[in-house]
C-alpha cells in the first residue's frame, strides 16, 4: 500500500473569556428589624466591621436601601438566601433582594 502523506494545518482559535455577569445585593428598610440585628447581618453575612456595618445600616435606615456587597450570581443568590432565613429564624420581616449590577 502506498503511504499517503496528510499535511496537517495548526488551527489558531482566540478564546474569550466572559467575565461573569455581577449582583448587588441589596438590604431594604422595614418598620420592624432593629438596627442591631441589621448590623449583626452586616457583620455576619458581609464580614463587614462594627463601624462599616453602622454606616451601612444608617445608610439603609435613612434612604431606604443600601448595597450591602457586589458578587457574581451565584454568590448573591446565596448570601439573598442566608439573609433571608437568618432573619426569618429570628423573627425580623428584613428584605434583601439582589439587582444585576450595571
Amino acid at each position: 500500500m502506498p503511504k499517503v502523506l496528510v499535511k496537517s494545518k495548526k488551527i489558531q482559535t482566540q478564546v474569550k473569556i466572559k467575565k461573569p455577569d455581577f449582583y448587588e445585593v441589596i438590604l431594604l428598610n422595614d418598620d420592624f428589624t432593629t438596627m442591631e440585628f441589621v448590623v449583626k447581618v452586616l457583620q455576619l453575612f458581609f464580614n463587614m466591621k462594627r463601624p462599616t456595618a453602622n454606616k451601612i445600616m444608617l445608610k439603609i435606615h435613612n434612604e431606604g436601601s443600601a448595597i450591602c456587597g457586589v458578587y457574581p450570581y451565584e454568590v448573591a443568590e446565596t448570601k439573598v438566601m442566608e439573609v433571608i432565613n437568618f432573619a426569618k429564624q429570628n423573627q425580623y420581616p428584613l428584605k434583601c433582594i439582589m439587582k444585576k449590577s450595571i
